[in-house]
């Protein structure tokens, strides 16, 4: 078969079929009498080879050794090639999101777009000083997109950085719950944990949302930082989670004083108190957590918790007994309404 039928059937160009010949790597086997090349099914089945092989990313010469080294093993090769296909693709990744993040920022010229790659440079870098400055001193006249400074919180390990782009994404507006919410789903803890630290930071009814799927999230101080934003916003559904942080620590403090808030409402004051009782009664031995259960009874408002202290005075536990009969003390020396605060 001559070369113009080879091209048109394989699809290979007579070009490429003579720069194969050329490199030796597919020589047609024999020549007409007028010199013109003819190649036989053999030399066909090998063009075929060769671009199966230029399809994996293979260059001409490992496709030439691929097929002539008898010993050649593929799994080498193609691991190299996978590695190299995986870093080129999260250079296009890379490249497409930082496409996108000039975009949704509108620039009107390309003075802006230059100053929102410095933007993007800053806040890449290395040098963690570098990324507080770039947070700190954004590009004059550049808005700061709220989903590139959620982006960046996700993956900010720095907790100097971390804490200056949460207060830049607090005030920045924009959509930038939607790029934390993604961020809760993350496989790693510590790209869930920056999200939750973040949503916390910010207001609306969207964040709220967003912090109150976090309640079910499975690491505790994830949790644990959803709960106390709730309860800061009066949202009941947190206590479970605020009292289970009261029977964990180490944030038992602000717990107990956000229990104490959101016992103020009628309706859950009597779920708050029956929840604290009965953690007292499932930790019969842990007096460290019964300490904790009984400062917490005394945050909650009035005289509501004054009977179970009374009785928490004559504990077995010297030191929950002390703490109550101090607290018992205080709340009876005070006016209706009032709660003794936290004793230590």
């Amino acid at each position: 078969m001559l070369i113009g039928e080879v091209a048109r059937r394989s699809g290979v160009s007579a070009r490429m079929l003579r720069h194969y010949d050329s490199l030796g790597l597919v020589r047609p086997t024999g020549r007409t009498v007028g010199g013109y090349r003819e190649y036989s099914p053999e030399d066909i089945r090998r063009i075929f080879h060769v671009e199966g092989l230029r399809s994996l990313g293979l260059s001409l010469s490992q496709i030439g050794r691929a097929l002539d080294d008898l010993e050649f093993t593929p799994s080498a090769l193609v691991g190299h090639l996978i590695r190299k296909t995986e870093e080129r693709l999260n250079r296009e990744r890379e490249l497409l999101e930082r496409l996108r993040t000039v975009d949704a920022a509108e620039p009107s010229g390309w003075p802006d777009v230059l100053r929102i790659v410095e933007l993007l440079h800053g806040l890449g870098s290395q040098s963690a000083d570098r990324r507080l400055r770039t947070v700190l001193a954004p590009a004059e006249d550049v808005p700061v997109s709220a989903a590139l400074l959620a982006e960046a919180v996700l993956t900010e390990s720095d907790p100097n950085v971390a804490g200056a782009l949460r207060w830049a994404l607090a005030r920045a507006g924009g959509d930038a719950v939607a790029s934390l919410a993604s961020g809760m789903t993350s496989e790693e803890v510590d790209v869930r944990r920056r999200a939750v630290l973040a949503l916390a930071e910010l207001s609306g009814d969207e964040a709220t949302a967003a912090l109150t799927d976090a309640l079910e999230d499975a690491d505790t101080t994830i949790r644990t930082r959803a709960a106390l934003a709730l309860g800061a916003r009066g949202v009941p559904l947190a206590v479970p989670a605020l009292v289970g942080t009261v029977v964990e620590g180490p944030n038992d403090v602000e717990a107990a004083e956000l229990l104490g808030t959101l016992a103020r409402d009628a309706q859950w004051a009597d779920r708050i108190l029956s929840a604290l009782v009965d953690e007292l009664a499932a930790h019969t031995a842990d007096s460290a957590v019964r300490r904790r259960l009984t400062q917490a009874l005394a945050e909650l408002p009035g005289t509501i918790a004054l009977d179970i202290l009374r009785h928490l005075a004559d504990d077995d536990d010297r030191a929950v007994a002390l703490l109550a009969s101090a607290l018992v003390e205080t709340l009876e020396e005070q006016p209706e309404g009032n709660s003794p605060g936290h004793l230590g």
